[in-house]
C-alpha cells in the first residue's frame, strides 16, 4: 500500500469517525430537548396540581368567613330592627304628645 493510499484510508476512516460522533452529538441533543419536555411538562403538571390544592385548602377558610359574615349580617339586621322598633314607638309616643300639644293650643289658645 502507498503513502497514497494509507493517507486517503486514514482521511477516509476520520471522516466516518466524524460522521459517527456527529450522529452521537444530534442523537444527544435530541435527547437533552425531550428531557427538557418532559421536564417542562412535570413543572407544569405541578403547578396545576398546586392550583388545585390551593383552591382545596382554601374552602374550609372561605366557608368559615362565609359562616361568619352572616352571622354579623343576622346581627346587624336584628339591631337594625330593634332600633327601628324604638324609633317607631317613639315617633307614635311623640306624634301623640304633638297631637294632645296641637290640641291643647287649639282649645286654649293662652296655653
Amino acid at each position: 500500500m502507498t503513502d497514497g493510499n494509507r493517507l486517503d484510508d486514514t482521511l477516509q476512516r476520520l471522516l466516518e469517525a466524524e460522521t459517527r460522533a456527529q450522529a452521537v452529538i444530534d442523537d444527544a441533543s435530541r435527547e437533552r430537548q425531550r428531557m427538557m419536555d418532559d421536564a417542562l411538562a412535570a413543572v407544569r403538571d405541578a403547578e396545576a396540581r398546586f392550583d388545585a390544592g390551593r383552591v382545596e385548602l382554601r374552602a374550609p377558610y372561605l366557608h368559615e368567613a362565609q359562616g361568619r359574615a352572616d352571622q354579623v349580617v343576622a346581627e346587624f339586621s336584628r339591631k337594625y330592627g330593634e332600633r327601628q322598633r324604638v324609633l317607631r314607638e317613639l315617633a307614635a309616643r311623640h306624634e301623640s304628645e304633638a297631637v294632645d300639644a296641637a290640641l291643647a293650643l287649639l282649645l286654649d289658645p293662652t296655653v
